[in-house]
Parts: structure tokens; sequence; C-alpha cells
């Protein structure tokens, strides 16, 4: 590698691993190319088009292209949080090992418990979407279609990466026919101009129309930022992609923007091409297809979105198992644990990683949807909240001048972001905000019971040595 410093010899943490029991390293396989797929994979564009976007329509009308459009302006203050940090420290851990390494391993630890409670609870929301659009075929228990899809995710995941980054390639283009299938048609059938969508109208069942305001969109915030959520995954790929000091914020730009644009395009096309304002209110994309064209159209799109959640449950179990790899490796649990974690296989995959996220995920399918869902809301808002915090950090010490990708207009992004995520942490209530506290009360205890007695042998947060500032 040409813009990194040369590798540094250092000694092994007290207690690490060496030799034969040392964690076997990830393979530096994938390229930006490579790694965009996969990560767009896990943003699924057309999935969030058909499950998220409605609930924009049945609220704002013809205002949800502006809510985006808004969200859309945040996520990119937060993908230039994760590109700085995610070149500055390259490693599979992700979030934890990126907070951890500038602000203390005590956040590091905080980031890690929201971060496992994402990529153990999401993969399995996704999958239960599933049994929806398969019912033009066949009528399946969302539950068991949502364990059965993590099953198979899970034995993707074992595979080689580049064979999964292949697959998941070829469901992705599946996808974004879809998405254009949409955008031909809803700007074909147009019924109103470009203007429309920057004045906000719903209406009722009995065609009666009502204006949004502007407070509509923030109420609607939350779900607006959803709709490109998962660009930040590509960090976990990080030592894995060639090149990552360029390559991870080139990643997480890229599927950003990628991301957007799929969505975006179609939303457009709705908002213009459908028939009435209450049929737009009611968001069902599918009947809008229909009538557009045939019932032959609508199952062929609704197969795609199938697939699409299908290849995000693979995506997502191949990035999440990295998470887990890297905590093994850094000593965050009793040693069995540790080097369960670290055992790569055959193919260069973190098996028992994989196992550990893909079993527990199909076992999630039957909890109540609703329950995951408020969790991950709040885990999620805590997670980007302390990103921002870990990259008010970036550019102190050794890491000043350390090689990495500088987002721009630094602080007074972080600062947004951590003003914004605040208020909507402050504003949240309910079992899922509870849920959430306990779990990492339950970790704070771990850690000062624990870890933290322990600081020279466990947590020992750690970088591939090709990419030692």
């Amino acid at each position: 590698m040409t813009d990194t410093l040369p590798p540094q010899a250092a000694a092994p943490a007290p207690g690490a691993a060496t030799g034969a029991d040392a964690p076997k390293k990830l393979a530096r396989s994938l390229g930006v190319v490579g790694g965009t797929l996969l990560t767009l994979s896990c943003v699924t564009p057309a999935s969030s088009l058909f499950v998220l976007v409605p609930e924009l329509f049945q609220g704002l009308g013809t205002y949800t292209m502006m809510a985006i459009a808004i969200g859309s302006v945040i996520c990119i203050a937060v993908a230039f949080c994760y590109s700085e940090l995610g070149t500055l420290v390259p490693s599979a851990g992700g979030e934890y090992a990126m907070v951890g390494t500038l602000a203390g391993k005590f956040a590091g630890w905080l980031v890690f418990i929201q971060s496992l409670i994402v990529v153990m609870i999401v993969p399995s929301i996704i999958a239960m979407g599933t049994a929806e659009y398969l019912e033009p075929i066949i009528h399946v228990d969302p539950k068991i279609a949502g364990a059965v899809v993590m099953i198979a995710a899970t034995v993707a995941g074992l595979l080689d990466l580049r064979a999964n980054a292949w697959i998941t390639g070829i469901f992705l283009v599946l996808e974004v026919i879809a998405c254009a299938v949409v955008s031909f048609l809803g700007f074909t059938h147009t019924e109103r101009g470009a203007d429309t969508m920057l004045h906000g109208t719903v209406a009722d069942a009995a065609g009666a129309t009502s204006g949004v305001g502007f407070a509509g969109i923030l109420a609607m915030m939350g779900t607006a930022l959803f709709v490109t959520q998962g660009f930040s995954t590509a960090i976990y790929l990080s030592e894995e992609l060639e090149n990552p000091r360029k390559n991870v914020a080139r990643t997480v730009l890229w599927t950003l923007g990628l991301s957007v644009a799929i969505i975006v395009i179609p939303v457009a096309a709705i908002t213009m091409g459908a028939p009435d304002l209450t049929a737009l209110t009611d968001g069902n994309i599918s009947q809008l297809v229909i009538g557009w064209s045939n019932t032959g159209v609508g199952t062929f799109i609704s197969l795609c979105i199938a697939l699409a959640i299908i290849n995000a449950g693979i995506v997502m179990v191949i990035q999440n198992s990295r998470v887990l790899f890297a905590s093994g490796r850094d000593k965050a649990w009793p040693e069995p644990v540790n080097h369960a974690f670290g055992t790569l296989n055959k193919f260069s995959a973190p098996w028992v990683s994989t196992l550990a996220v893909g079993i527990p995920g199909a076992v999630l399918c039957f909890v109540p949807q609703s329950l995951l869902i408020d969790i991950t809301g709040v885990a999620v808002a805590a997670l980007y909240l302390l990103v921002a915090v870990g990259s008010l950090f970036s550019r102190r010490g050794e890491h000043k001048h350390a090689p990495a990708w500088r987002q721009p207009l630094w602080p007074a992004l972080p600062i947004l972001v951590i003003a914004a995520l605040g208020y909507t942490l402050f504003e949240l209530r309910g079992p899922g905000l509870y849920w959430t506290l306990g779990i990492t009360a339950a970790a704070g205890l771990y850690w000062a019971f624990y870890l933290r007695p322990r600081q020279e042998t466990r947590w020992v947060i750690t970088l591939p040595e090709d990419e030692r500032v």
C-alpha cells in the first residue's frame, strides 16, 4: 500500500494470544465495487421504498420527497463522521474500535453494546418482512419466513466473501430493476408537476385534502432517516477492503449516494404519477404498479422485493459477524469465547461469529416485531450520537496527522448530529427505551466488575498490523 505508513513492530499486549493461538487475519479481497455492492445490499433501497416510504406517503403525502431530502442531508453529515473515523481506524470492530481508540475504552464499550443490539436485531426485523412479498405465490407465517431467511443467510455467510459479493450483486441488480420499473411507470403516467413536491398535501379516503407543514416533516424524520440507513455498515468490511485508508470513505459515500438516487427517483415518479392524492396518501405502491400495468408486473415487483430482503439478510449476517470477530480478537470475553469468535474457516469467514449472529437472529423472529423495532430505534440513535462524539476527538494527539480521509466543516457537522440525536433520544419513550437502558446498564456492570479490573489483558482494542499508525 502506498498511502499508509509502513507496519511498525509492536509487542503483543499482555495476555494476548500469539502464534498458533492468535486469531487469523481477515483477507483483504474487496475493492470499492465489491464493498459498495455488499453495503448497498445492506441498505436494501428497494425494501426501503416498499416498506418505509409508504409510511411517509401516509403521513406527508406530496411532502414525502422533502422529508427524504432533509433526511439525506442529515445522513451526509453522519456519513462524513463514519468516513473519517473509518479511515483513521480501519477495523472490523467498526464503531466501537473507532470510538474506543479516540475517546477511551469505556466509550468504546458503550458503542459496542449499542452496535451489538443493532446487529443482533435488525436482520430479524428485515427477514420477517419476506412473507408479505411472497404472498403472490405462497402464504407463510412471517415468523417462520423470517427464521428460514436467517438460517439461509447464515449458511451463505459461511462462504467466501467474494462469492457472496457476486451473489448479493445479482440480487441487487433485480432490486434496482424493480425500482427502475416503478420509476418508468410513474413517469409515463404523470398526473401532476414536479412543483407539487414542494407543497405538502395529503388526502383521506373520501378525497378531502389538507395541508402538511414543516412540523409534520419533523414528526416523521425518524422514518425518513431510516430510509437510507445501512451505509455506515461499510466500516465493518474495512479489514477486508484493499487500501482501506482510501476505500472505506469511498465505499461509505458511494453507498449513500447510490441508495439515495435509487430511492429518490421512484419517489418522485410515484408522487407525480399517482392517479389522485388519495391513492398517493394510501401508499400502496404495489397497487399503483398494478394500476399502471397489470398483476403480472405487480407480482414481479413483489418477488424482487422478497429477494432484496433475503439479500439484505445475507449481507447483514456477513457484516455483523465481523463485529463479533473483532470483539473476540480484542479480548472482550472470557478466553474460550474470544478464541471461538476469532476462529476462521477455510473460506476465511469467522464461522463461530457468523453462527452467533444468525442463530439468535432466527430465534428473535418469534419476538414481537414492534418491540424489536422500538429497541433498535433507540440503539441506532445512541450509536450515531456516540460516533459523532468520537469524531470530535479525531484530530487530537497522534491522530491529528495520521493518514486518513478528513471530513469538511469539522467540528460543526458532528456537533449538529449530536444536537439532533440528543433531542431525539430525549423525546423517546416506551418499552424500547427501557429495554435498551437495561441492556446498557447490565453491560456497564460487566465493564465495572470484569473488564475494567483486567484492562491490561481484556478489551485491548487493536488495529490490523498493516494499518497501525
